[in-house]
């Protein structure tokens, strides 16, 4: 597929669920919340209706910020659970670590993260409490939170139960939990248990819902479940440039897609759109699945040919974090984009094994 200038039209299907529009339910909300004047800074009934939304979705009274992007969300919230002089205990894959640009120190005035491994991009118990016990004399930042990604940013997906594992042992040692949950609502189809049961009654203090892969566009929501956690985020946010003078326009697109059940739905897809993407490409011998796929991601190992033949018919995605292509289908993948790209893949690795078959 190429334009009038012979250049191939970029195809951005699978390059992150970043790059599809905003859903219709987003797009309406906004719509619908851009008439008159209307209280400032979350004095709006949008943002007080959507907070109680979630209030409700979660079975608890927790506290709910709205800042303007996943990156905030991560640095503030966890800024809220840590002085300059603490740690933070994350996978060393994990997205605060990999791709916030240093915002969580820069945040919280210097906390230092402290990685652990574990497979498919999953903390442990032991991992946590070997990170914990490594060091505990004054020259070494004291751990004070331990951060999770549901999913992780390989694709994969605690349980509850392996959640309330790492969180019990987190407090056996004085750490407190947070969840980064850019993708929590794709973990929840898979998981098909209650949004409490995935966090605050698995030992989850505060969690950072994203909106943005869901069609949402922008408008991140913080969860803080012990609300004493809570205390000045408000004047945090402030300061960071995140609390949003016209604040309903972060928070119409969440009543809605909450409302309508638009955020599951639209996780779902998604989630569907890359069991199907895993299911067609197990029928191409030569390519390797590198992890389970349990929400809307897709890792491949791909021979450097196939990589640079899948660019030039304009193909977009990204080989970094797992050491793979990953292929990442949105609210907004279709069927036909998983065949034609599973269509261009046979054909370019047909092409490349054809020579050696008339050997």
């Amino acid at each position: 597929m190429n334009d009038n200038s012979g250049e191939p039209v970029r195809r951005y299907a699978f390059a992150s669920d970043n790059t599809a529009g905003l859903c219709s339910e987003a797009l309406e909300a906004i719509a619908s919340a851009n008439s008159g004047s209307v209280a400032s800074y979350g004095e709006d009934h949008w943002t007080a209706g959507a907070s109680d939304l979630f209030r409700e979705i979660f079975e608890c009274d927790c506290e709910v910020f709205f800042v303007f992007n996943g990156t905030a969300a991560n640095a503030l919230a966890l800024a809220s659970l840590c002085e300059s002089y603490h740690s933070v205990i994350c996978h060393e894959t994990s997205h605060v670590e990999t791709d916030e640009c240093g915002a969580p120190e820069f945040f919280s005035n210097g906390t230092k993260l402290l990685l652990a491994r574990g497979e498919h991009g999953k903390l442990t118990p032991a991992g946590v409490e070997a990170l914990v016990l490594k060091r505990q004399d004054i020259h070494y930042p004291r751990p004070r939170a331990l951060s999770l990604s549901q999913p992780t940013e390989l694709g994969t997906i605690y349980k509850p139960e392996e959640i309330s594992a790492i969180t019990e042992k987190a407090r056996a040692y004085g750490l407190k939990t947070h969840v980064d949950g850019a993708r929590f609502a794709h973990a929840l189809v898979t998981l098909e248990r209650s949004p409490a049961e995935v966090t605050w009654k698995a030992g989850v203090d505060v969690l950072c819902f994203g909106g943005t892969k869901l069609g949402v566009g922008f408008g991140e929501a913080i969860l803080f479940f012990d609300r004493s956690l809570a205390e000045e985020f408000s004047w945090r946010c402030k300061q960071a440039g995140q609390l949003a003078s016209k604040m309903r326009y972060l928070a119409a697109p969440w009543h809605r897609t909450l409302t309508s059940g638009g955020w599951l739905k639209n996780a779902a897809n998604a989630n569907r759109c890359a069991r199907l993407l895993e299911q067609e490409i197990r029928l191409i011998p030569s390519i390797e699945i590198l992890y389970p796929v349990e929400a809307n991601s897709v890792f491949l190992r791909l021979p450097d040919h196939v990589h640079e033949k899948l660019q030039n018919r304009g193909w977009v995605y990204y080989v970094f974090i797992g050491g793979g292509a990953r292929l990442m289908c949105s609210w907004a993948t279709t069927d036909a984009d998983v065949h034609s790209l599973v269509s261009d893949l046979r054909e370019i690795i047909a092409a490349a094994e054809a020579p050696q078959a008339n050997e």
